[in-house]
């Protein structure tokens, strides 16, 4: 049992060191040797600007890398010897990444859209169903049309292949047509190929969106100027204005030696200080009101008579 159990740690310390032994070969082998971890004795070494330096010791180009502050980057290990170049490599990591997303981001993964008809369709549906049909097609994506049929049509099947070339005829300006019209049970399909390819076609949708924007900043531009005019133009006269009077008083006719003095006297006197008007004198106080005359007392009674 004991031993039973030793076997087993064993194999699972083995299955363990063999998963870390692959992630390390892997990690080796998806990201190139650089400095100290290439070790072979000579290396074919290049340049940083692509120059052939020729085959020499490893620690020589290592020497070198250190003076020029560089990196050596093992780029082809399977030649005989390797071949090193030296580089920084932050910035080529750097910049490979940028291309990988540039590249992704160019990539462009065609799709198949599908477009469902009736035999009995109507011809303003129609023209708008082909519509969508154009737009995929300009897209770059390839398009399935299938037709439905329903009851008795399924014994008119002619009439719905029919139906599809014409679609396909109209539209052969952007399309051309892969799969024939196969029916398979109740419907009837055809596969439209784009002419133009998914990269292409984005290409020139980027392009026309561009033009686009450019036409509407033209168009603002073009309603600016009028206003920008009528500003120049207030300024201008704003401008001129000053200069105008400028030139009057440089045009006003000059002052004469006769009509000098009598300018200075005028200026003289108006500069004098003009006498002050005497007081006028205040009216003498109004008399006294006279006091109001009291009743005289009346005459006292007569005695009367004995």
């Amino acid at each position: 049992m004991i031993s039973m159990v030793a076997s087993a740690r064993a194999g699972a310390s083995f299955f363990a060191l063999r998963s870390v032994g692959n992630q390390t070969e892997g990690a080796t082998i998806n990201e190139p040797r650089i400095n100290e971890r290439i070790r072979v004795p000579e290396v074919r070494l290049v340049g940083p600007a692509g120059e052939q330096v020729g085959i020499v010791r490893i620690e020589d180009a290592l020497r070198l890398a250190q003076e020029s502050d560089l990196d050596l980057v093992e780029v082809a290990p399977n030649s005989r010897p390797p071949v090193a170049k030296l580089m920084d490599y932050g910035k080529f990591k750097y910049e490979a990444a940028v291309k990988a997303r540039e590249a992704r981001r160019n990539q462009a993964n065609t799709e198949i859209k599908e477009m469902r008809f009736r035999l009995k369709i109507d011809e303003h549906d129609y023209e708008t169903k082909k519509g969508h049909v154009i737009r995929f097609l300009k897209g770059g994506d390839k398009v399935k049309v299938t037709i439905m049929f329903r009851g008795r049509e399924q014994s008119r099947p002619e009439m719905g292949r029919r139906l599809l070339m014409k679609l396909a005829d109209e539209v052969a300006e952007f399309a051309v047509v892969e799969n024939a019209p196969n029916q398979e049970g109740r419907n009837m399909s055809l596969v439209l190929g784009p002419l133009k390819k998914k990269a292409e076609a984005k290409e020139e949708q980027r392009k026309a969106r561009e033009a686009q924007k450019a036409a509407a900043g033209a168009e603002r531009e073009a309603r600016r100027a009028p206003k920008a005019a009528d500003a120049v133009a207030e300024v201008a006269d704003e401008v001129a204005e000053p200069a105008v009077e400028v030139a009057e008083a440089e045009a006003a006719p000059e002052v004469t030696e006769d009509a000098a003095p009598a300018e200075a006297s005028d200026v003289a006197e108006e500069a004098a200080p003009k006498p002050k008007a005497a007081p006028k004198p205040k009216p003498a106080a109004k008399p006294a009101a006279k006091a109001a005359a009291k009743p005289a007392p009346k005459p006292a009674a007569k005695p009367a008579a004995k």
